[in-house]
């Protein structure tokens, strides 16, 4: 692979030190603007991390008609810190009979991944510690190392229950990482480019097929079948309820990390809330434009706020850092709705048996992943030929095929619901 120019730092880095009164050095150029980069991005996460502790707390508070965390703090916002401190003096207790290496390295190995990731998501245009052509590639290899962690922590616990939780883990990772492949390559198919930034651009460019002013800033209108596949998959993927086979407490107590306590147990803990974040910031990436405005075009650039600014403060040079600010205020609130729908999810939901989590994979969202993916490929020959005639009859062919499918799926679903209900009835 070939490696880009070395760039220099971004014009508005460069406005913002100066507005402090420093001043960069000539040959402060890409790389140690990455790595000052991801190392922000590393911290910011963490923080994000933190904050979606206690959201989830507040969010099921709120569903189940509970008050939540209301003691530390005002409004209880200090009690997740509370909770890190009070981990951070928690006795690491490991038993004789544990492999220690392992088990120690076991909680490293699961959480680094889930922190890398970060850096191959654009969070603006120019917040993006590495950009590589094949970016969304590299995004799903490192995250499916992760459950590598998983797997030694549980063979390490010398536990039956932390065993089990870990062959689960594996089994669910294997099963599910497919369709999540396969749904983002229907949508690479059609951009032509696995770089994430790249398709980010083309949606709100319209080079996706829609030029029409608000529906133009996502691709979901393109690909609403590969977001239903993406985003139920992502779910399982990191371990969410109802896909929470790995650490279900009525079976396994508490599954892989059932022998973890103190800050191993909390590191465990950070990297499932981190992987949530990177996974619903990649669907909005992939599906709903990214760091976009849904209002057809940036907000800064039709307020005028760096000229608001210029006559506040005096200072010219505010524009690129506006844009900024505002790509990565739309791009967090995006994110976070996502996240708030699988804490739904979480409320709503109960726990899938092990036979339903696999058999729905293989059986279901595997072949409508790759009945999808042929969908994608004749639509986008469709869209390059623009063939009247051709359309109609691919119409056709599409609603006869997922109507028969979906007939084929609710036949075997209500043959499984009899058959589970059938001595209740009798």
């Amino acid at each position: 692979m070939a490696v880009s120019q070395v760039q220099s730092y971004p014009d508005w880095l460069a406005q913002l030190f100066g507005f402090i009164g420093v001043s960069l050095p000539d040959d402060f150029l890409l790389f140690q603007w990455a790595v000052i980069l991801f190392t922000a991005i590393a911290i910011v996460g963490q923080a994000a991390v933190v904050f979606m502790v206690l959201m989830e707390r507040k969010v099921l508070a709120w569903l189940t008609q509970r008050i939540g965390p209301n003691r530390v703090g005002p409004f209880g916002l200090l009690q997740t810190l509370a909770d890190g401190v009070k981990l951070l003096f928690k006795e690491d207790i490991m038993t004789r009979d544990q492999d220690k290496l392992l088990f120690t390295l076991g909680p490293a190995l699961f959480f680094l991944p889930c922190f890398v990731v970060y850096a191959l998501i654009p969070f603006t245009s120019e917040l993006l510690a590495i950009a590589l052509p094949t970016g969304a590639l590299l995004f799903f290899a490192l995250s499916s190392i992760s459950v590598i962690g998983i797997v030694i922590s549980g063979w390490a616990s010398n536990n039956k229950y932390s065993l089990l939780g870990g062959m689960r883990s594996a089994a669910q990772a294997i099963s599910y990482e497919i369709p999540l492949v396969l749904a983002v390559l229907a949508v690479v198919l059609y951009a032509g480019t696995m770089n994430i930034r790249d398709i980010i651009e083309m949606q709100n460019n319209g080079a996706f097929g829609f030029p029409f002013g608000f529906i133009s800033w996502f691709s979901i209108w393109l690909f609403p079948l590969s977001f239903i596949i993406f985003f139920i998959s992502s779910i399982a993927e990191v371990n969410r309820i109802p896909f929470d086979l790995p650490e279900a407490e009525s079976e396994l107590v508490s599954g892989y990390n059932t022998e973890y306590t103190g800050m191993k147990f909390a590191t465990f803990f950070l990297a499932e809330y981190a992987a949530l974040f990177a996974m619903g910031a990649l669907t909005v990436c992939f599906f709903f434009g990214g760091y976009y405005s849904p209002l057809g075009g940036l907000l800064s650039e039709t307020l005028k706020i760096d000229v608001i600014l210029q006559s506040l403060i005096g200072i010219d040079g505010f524009a690129g850092l506006v844009r900024q600010l505002e790509m990565i205020s739309w791009m967090m609130l995006k994110t976070y709705i996502f996240i708030f729908v699988a804490m739904w999810i979480r409320g709503s939901l109960p726990r899938l048996k092990p036979d339903e989590l696999m058999g729905f994979s293989w059986k279901f969202l595997i072949p409508l992943s790759l009945i999808n993916i042929f969908m994608i490929a004749i639509q986008k020959y469709w869209h390059v030929t623009s063939d009247l005639t051709f359309g109609l009859a691919w119409a056709a062919v599409l609603v006869l095929g997922v109507g028969g499918f979906c007939v084929m799926m609710s036949r075997h679903f209500t043959a499984k619901l009899e058959e589970r209900f059938k001595p209740a009835l009798t």
